[in-house]
């Protein structure tokens, strides 16, 4: 990724360091290093019991690890997605974070969350919010220029901050990739910010805030981007998937769970895609 100064912000993009893993075909990816490396342990354990060709040991790595069915999602899914990018819209959550680094293990795809290359642009969390204090205009700006660059990219999954559908701008440039709007319920996204400390980078909402006043800003915030996930290629509902499931809490759902979910869209909107393109075609 270039290092590109935004004008406003006088402010730079750093570029995002990745380290190069070795499958066991002898092919090598590039990961982003800051992802947690648990999920591609997962992986790396799935893939050495399906590649020594004995089912019984497919069979047990299923049970044993639900990542398995994830990866062979991914697997029949990927000559179809081309190295199209992957936009996660929504209300920021650990669900969705969780996802992106899921699906980037199982796509064998890069991971980025957005938000965080901001920050990384503004100099850190602090300036970030000060920025956002003194030139709103200027933190905006720094928003879509973050996504200009990841979306003249290829082969990414991308943690979108709310900035991705604040504007049409920033709305175009996802068109650049497949966009699924990841939707937690607020009730549960209030809960990792009064509890989990967790941060709305470019909003008010603060997590020293009581969780009723914190559901309160949510809702507010959601009335205002609802419209732009609404833009969104695909809805994934984390109730939705928790009812097809049959669990009573919604809690028990798993990123595998919501990964596998995402990837059957995207296997629907791909045989769409294709049955348009070839509906295009003179006789």
């Amino acid at each position: 990724m270039n290092i590109i100064q935004t004008s406003s912000s006088s402010t730079f993009l750093k570029p995002f360091h990745f380290c190069t893993t070795t499958r066991n075909n002898g092919v090598s990816s590039l990961y982003p290093t800051s992802i947690n490396t648990t999920p591609r342990k997962r992986l790396a354990a799935s893939c050495s019991l399906l590649d020594d060709g004995v089912s019984g040991s497919a069979v047990k790595a299923s049970v044993i690890d639900p990542m398995l069915a994830v990866k062979k999602k991914a697997i029949e899914i990927s000559p179809g997605l081309k190295g199209t990018s992957i936009y996660l819209v929504g209300m920021n959550s650990t669900m969705k974070t969780r996802l992106g680094e899921l699906l980037a293990d199982a796509l064998r795809y890069c991971f980025f969350d957005s938000d965080h290359l901001v920050v990384q642009a503004a100099g850190g969390e602090a300036a970030a919010r000060e920025l956002l204090d003194m030139d709103k205009a200027g933190f905006r700006e720094s928003e879509t220029e973050v996504l200009r660059q990841l979306s003249s990219m290829g082969r990414l999954v991308v943690s979108a901050g709310d900035g991705a559908v604040r504007n049409a701008t920033n709305l175009s440039l996802l068109r650049h990739g497949v966009s699924i709007w990841v939707d937690v319920p607020l009730d549960m996204v209030a809960k990792e910010i009064v509890e989990d400390g967790a941060r709305f980078i470019g909003s008010e909402i603060s997590s020293s805030a009581s969780h009723s006043e914190v559901l309160d800003q949510l809702a507010m915030l959601y009335e205002e981007l609802q419209g732009g996930y609404a833009v969104a290629d695909a809805t994934i509902s984390l109730q939705k998937v928790a009812g097809q499931l049959g669990y009573d809490d919604i809690e028990t759902v798993s990123p595998e769970d919501m990964g596998l979910e995402i990837l059957t869209e995207l296997e629907k909107l791909m045989r769409v895609k294709k049955m348009m393109e070839e509906a295009a075609r003179p006789f």
